[in-house]
């Protein structure tokens, strides 16, 4: 009986995570479209969808939180562009 149970758990487990990752790609398939509204295909789509699926392991909010000076104030323009390129970056690459 105990056997059957974990079995069962494993499989609960197993099914929520498969479920859990494509409710996320369907998520960026979703916002793939053009500036037009028309969903995008080939290439552009592929592109698109890797680019979601890349900015929605980074937290943004973290580097954002860290944007600020030597004086404690929030970067801005140029400034937190840079910043925050370089945030996700180090994020994305594990540094």
């Amino acid at each position: 009986m105990a056997r059957i149970l974990k079995l069962t758990l494993a499989s609960l487990f197993a099914a929520s995570l498969m479920f859990s990752q494509a409710h996320a790609a369907s998520d960026c398939e979703a916002k793939a479209v053009s500036k037009d509204g028309k969903p995008l295909a080939g290439a552009a789509k592929a592109a698109s969808i890797k680019k979601c699926e890349a900015e929605s392991k980074v937290p943004a909010s973290a580097c954002a939180e860290k944007a600020v000076d030597k004086n404690g104030k929030a970067l801005a323009g140029a400034a937190k562009n840079a910043f925050m390129k370089k945030c996700e970056a180090d994020a994305k690459g594990g540094k």
